[in-house]
């Protein structure tokens, strides 16, 4: 079953303001770290470009962020519209098939999955060509938490395809 539902530019919106007041808070809230705000982690990535990597990880997305005023009108009718695209559709459509999960590839229907603050569990499930691993997805509604850890335990239990990784000194 293809799942597609058209999220557009509202999670995009409603994260970036989301993510610099949580970030915000958490770095505010520790007792050492050298920086304490966004606005101060984009300034040490700025002074340290080849140590961060900012080309490689994501730089653009913390100034996007930076750049946003708090949870204003846009951003609540970001919010709104994806409560009503989990409602109207993942909640929905496990409700009427009465599923206790949804099953895909890697973590492909996280991002749809964490919209709904719906959880989801990720294990091991190969590996490619090249060796790299891949994993399976079990997503439900929230409160299906203890089913998807069975699930997924049962999974892992009867597929044994994970290998202890290689770590080198």
């Amino acid at each position: 079953m293809n799942i597609n539902i058209d999220i557009g530019s509202n999670e995009g919106i409603a994260m970036q303001a989301e993510f610099k007041i949580s970030l915000n808070a958490y770095l505010a809230d520790l007792v050492y770290s050298p920086v304490r705000s966004l606005a101060q982690v984009i300034a040490f990535n700025n002074a340290h470009p080849i140590e961060e990597r900012v080309k490689d990880f994501g730089q653009p997305d913390l100034i996007a962020a930076q750049n946003t005023n708090g949870i204003c009108t846009v951003e609540r009718a970001a919010i709104r519209r994806l409560k009503e695209l989990d409602t109207e559709g993942l909640e929905k459509l496990m409700k009427e098939r009465q599923l206790d999960a949804i099953v895909a590839p890697n973590s492909d229907i996280s991002s749809l999955l964490a919209i709904g603050g719906q959880p989801d569990i990720i294990v091991p499930a190969g590996y490619n060509e090249q060796g790299v691993p891949f994993g399976i997805c079990f997503g439900g509604l929230q409160g299906y938490e203890p089913r998807l850890i069975e699930m997924a335990y049962a999974f892992e239990q009867a597929t044994k395809v994970r290998k202890q990784p290689m770590i080198k000194p």
